[in-house]
Order: C-alpha cells, then sequence, then structure tokens
C-alpha cells in the first residue's frame, strides 16, 4: 500500500533513517514506512546521492579483471616461463598493471536494489568497487543543489534586452516605482517582482538599485519627547480621543486627513487633504501657512461643488494641531451658517495618527525634495503633479490607482471641478523633470 507522505523535500533525519536501514538489510518499503514516503522516494534518494569510496590503503589489492576466468595471456614480463600471469607469483609483479586487456570487475549486487554496499557481509574486504549511501554527503548535496539551481537568470539575451527597454525609461527617467510598472506591464515582464527586483539588484538592467526612489533608507529618526496634551478652546471636544469615538459610533463615515506641506521658510505652502477609502489625495496652493488661506480653499470648494456634496465628500475631517487650522469653527460652517464638516485634532507629536496622509507626501517630495520652493508654481503645475500621483497604482490598492478606485468611491463632480484626470500609466513621472 502506498504510503500518504507529506510531499516535502526529505529532511536530514529522514536521510539518517534510510542510512540506518540500508546498513540493517531492511527493504525500501521498510525504509519508506519508517520515513512516511514512498519506496521510489527511497529507491531516488539512494542511486541519486550514493557515492564510490576508495580504499584508504593505496597499496591494497586491485579489484580483479572482468576477464580474469577466461584470461589465458602469458609472459608479460618477457620472460618465456609459459605460466599464466594471472596466477604469477613474481615478486613486485601484478599483472593488472601492464595488460592492455584489464577491466576492472563491478559487483553485479549493485544494479540491483539496494544499489549500494551498506548493508553488504564482505564490504569490509571486497576488491570490486564499492558504493555507499551517506546520510550527512546526501544532505550536503541536497543543500548545495538548492542553491546551484537558482543561480544564474532564467532569461534568454532577447528577453533581457526587451525588459531593459521597458524599464529603464520608467525606473530610471519617470521615477515610477516597481510596483507601479508591474502592476501595468506584469505580461510583457515575465517574471515575478521579487526576481525583477533580484535582476535590478544584480545589475542585469541599465537600471540600478540607487535608481529606485526608496534604495537609500531615511535615518532612523529620533523618537520625540512626550509631553502632555494641552486642551487649548478650539481642541476641546475635538480631539484624537474624541474622533475614535465618533468613528466608534459611526464605523460608515467617511475620513479626509489634513495637512500642509511647506516649501522654503516663508513662502507658499501645500494644503493636502488624503480621503481614506482610496487614497485620493487633493492639492492645493496657498499663498501663505495661515488661517485666512486654509478658509479660502474651503470657501472655494463649497462653492464649485455645493453645500450637499461638500458635506457627502467631507463628513470628517482629522487634521493636526497647527495654527492655521486652529479656526474650527470657520472650517465647519459654511457661508450661509449651515455645519459643513467635522474637525478633528490628532494630538501633539502624534503624526502616525494621520499616517496615511504623512506617507502620501512621499509622492510630493519625490517631485519637490525637502528645501524646494513652491513659490514659482502655477495652479496649472499644481494639478498635474496631483494627477500624477493619483494615477500611480499601488500595491495598498491591490494593484490600482487612488484614481480609479476615486471614480466608483466618490461623488464624480469632485473630479469635474477640480481638474482631476487620469494619466496613461507609462506617461506617469515622479521626479523632479515633472514640473521644469
Amino acid at each position: 500500500m502506498k504510503c500518504k507522505g507529506n510531499q516535502k523535500h526529505l529532511t536530514l533525519s529522514q536521510r539518517i533513517e534510510i542510512e540506518k536501514g540500508l546498513t540493517e538489510n531492511k527493504s525500501f518499503s521498510q525504509i519508506a514506512k519508517l520515513i512516511d514516503k514512498d519506496p521510489s522516494t527511497v529507491s531516488k534518494e539512494i542511486r541519486r546521492h550514493s557515492i564510490i569510496k576508495e580504499r584508504p590503503d593505496s597499496g591494497y589489492t586491485s579489484a580483479p579483471c572482468v576477464n580474469r576466468a577466461e584470461c589465458s595471456i602469458t609472459c608479460l614480463c618477457n620472460d618465456a616461463c609459459g605460466r599464466y600471469c594471472k596466477v604469477c607469483r613474481k615478486s613486485g609483479f601484478k599483472c593488472i598493471n601492464i595488460c592492455p586487456n584489464y577491466k576492472t570487475a563491478e559487483c553485479e549486487k549493485l544494479k540491483h536494489p539496494p544499489y549500494v554496499c551498506n548493508g553488504c557481509g564482505k564490504k569490509n574486504h571486497c576488491l570490486m568497487q564499492r558504493k555507499f549511501y551517506s546520510s550527512k554527503y546526501a544532505d550536503d548535496s541536497y543543500r548545495d543543489l538548492l542553491v546551484s539551481s537558482r543561480v544564474g537568470i532564467n532569461q534568454t539575451p532577447e528577453s533581457i534586452r526587451r525588459m531593459n527597454d521597458l524599464l529603464t525609461p520608467l525606473l530610471k527617467d519617470n521615477k515610477q516605482s516597481v510596483a507601479h510598472v508591474y502592476a501595468t506591464h506584469a505580461e510583457e515582464l515575465g517574471c515575478s517582482r521579487r526576481t525583477l527586483y533580484t535582476y535590478i539588484r544584480d545589475g542585469v538592467f541599465e537600471v540600478r538599485a540607487i535608481d529606485l526612489r526608496r534604495a537609500v533608507r531615511y535615518k532612523k529618526r529620533k523618537s520625540p519627547t512626550k509631553c502632555s496634551s494641552r486642551d487649548r478652546a478650539y481642541r476641546q471636544g475635538h480631539n484624537y480621543e474624541d474622533f475614535l469615538k465618533y468613528i466608534k459610533e459611526h464605523p460608515e463615515a467617511s475620513v479626509v486627513e489634513m495637512d500642509c506641506v511647506e516649501g522654503q521658510k516663508g513662502g507658499k505652502v501645500f494644503l493636502t487633504m488624503l480621503f481614506r477609502n482610496c487614497h485620493l489625495m487633493l492639492i492645493f496652493l496657498l499663498e501663505n501657512q495661515d488661517q485666512e488661506c486654509v478658509s479660502e480653499v474651503f470657501v472655494w470648494l463649497e462653492t464649485v461643488l455645493g453645500v450637499e456634496i461638500f458635506q457627502k465628500l467631507f463628513p470628517v475631517i482629522l487634521t493636526d494641531g497647527g495654527t492655521e487650522f486652529a479656526d474650527r469653527e470657520d472650517l465647519e460652517t459654511s457661508c450661509d451658517g449651515r455645519k459643513l464638516t467635522t474637525v478633528y485634532h490628532c494630538d501633539p507629536y502624534c503624526f502616525w495618527q494621520k499616517g496615511m496622509l504623512e506617507k502620501n507626501h512621499e509622492y510630493i517630495r519625490y517631485v519637490l525634495p525637502k528645501g524646494s520652493s513652491l513659490d514659482e508654481l502655477t495652479h496649472d503645475q499644481v494639478t498635474l503633479l496631483m494627477n500624477h500621483i493619483n494615477s500611480e497604482k499601488r500595491d495598498s490598492l491591490n494593484g490600482h490607482s487612488p484614481y480609479e478606485l476615486s471614480l466608483l468611491l466618490l461623488d464624480n463632480a469632485l473630479h469635474k471641478s477640480i481638474g482631476l484626470a487620469e494619466i496613461a500609466p507609462d506617461d506617469v513621472c515622479l521626479a523632479p523633470a515633472l514640473l521644469k
């Protein structure tokens, strides 16, 4: 009866059981039952990893000739004694050393199971070639094969050239992520993403690891000094703890995270908003980082969208405790006094509480590194930057872009009013060249 087995590779302990079973002259079926494998697995393992063991004493009697029984050769030593050379006992003379017809005899037992000499009673004094199964040698050979079989590139020169022509302009020039490229060109690349990273690391393409956006790791950040939260008047009842209570009571509520991204000190800044449900990020250019400029953006959104659509898109807003967001009541109220939204504030030094937006700011820094001036940017350039960021496909969205999901999850009036548009996958560029 065939053993079910676990269909996995043999372990060292199982190989030790095989070696022990051979020494005790057990059959392949008996050994297979001990290690819960099929007898054919045991047979293949023994034949694949058996080794020829040489005798340590080089002066030991040599293996007999296959022609010894019917051999009638005489006088190989040029002495006309007429005696058969195979029975000659002359000092220092061995016919097998000078006979042109000598051929080493092989044991017939090695051609049949168990194929090795581990359990043979004549193995210590047998003159023929001997084969043994060693569990340590077999396991070492298996480990070496696992490594060697994965060395090298499983691609043709033509496929490497084709992949290089596809990847170089997208990764090196447009600074797209590997996730975005793979989501768009998986069939053309013809390998897994892990393999693609390996090829880049090994220098197979013109693109190098240093060309990838996050190849250089950030310095380890120091933990901020913990301090007590100051419940200013505008924060009372709208702290992060209150936000968690609200979300628990209204789990279906759509949350929008809001923050500011600075350029050079004293210059223009970005006001960013991110919809948690689809990762769509809105970017607005502010003349100054103050309450008046932030309020102007809210008034403009209310005007172009209408109060009902605004309330539907921005029911809950989570932001930090910056002074530009201190006039909470003004942000929550429409021009005619109606309630537009509810604003909550994160705790001090707890940027991770709106970590989705903080993470998304990386895309801005790919195009505008920290310290870049925003003063020369136009609103059209900001819209272009926003559309390129929202068009990149991401692993967190199962290979889709924020723009694609926003069409399904958000009111499309937002797209028409703000100028949101999809960028073709191969045209997505997240490098400084985008705004030059």
